[in-house]
């Protein structure tokens, strides 16, 4: 199950649309969909769960916790707004191209991609756009 929870004025527009396509990503990996909560927020509230569980006081755009168990995900999503729309200035896409990339992002990483090295951070962008190209997709 998907749910999306909103600690900012920012809403998903068709809530419905996105839980499709993230459900379609997921069983496109060989995965399994198990309970995965979005947590869309700014950037003080995200800044706080990084100082506080990862000890890096530094702003992000996305921050995951990842309990899944085997091939079945399960996991928190942490989403900046804020960080997403500097992010899509700065890169020079849409906001709304910038918010499914980060979006899909944390799924990816509970698939098991990583995005520590030069090498997986290249594969890692190579599957957000494969990814995000799926949004559209009737299935």
């Amino acid at each position: 199950m998907i749910s999306f929870n909103y600690e900012t004025d920012f809403e998903l527009e068709n809530e419905s649309q996105y839980e499709n396509w993230i459900s379609n990503v997921i069983a496109s990996e060989g995965k399994h969909e198990g309970e995965i909560n979005y947590i869309f927020c700014n950037d003080d509230y995200l800044h706080k769960i990084n100082v506080e569980y990862l000890d890096h006081d530094t702003l992000t755009d996305i921050i995951s916790f990842d309990y899944s168990v085997g091939n079945e995900l399960h996991g928190d999503i942490f989403v900046s707004i804020e960080r997403v729309k500097d992010n899509a200035l700065d890169f020079n896409v849409s906001f709304d191209e910038e918010i499914k990339r980060v979006i899909i992002h944390g799924i990816l990483h509970y698939c098991g991609y990583k995005d520590k090295s030069e090498k997986d951070e290249l594969l890692m962008r190579a599957k957000e756009d494969e990814k995000v190209a799926m949004f559209h997709v009737e299935r």
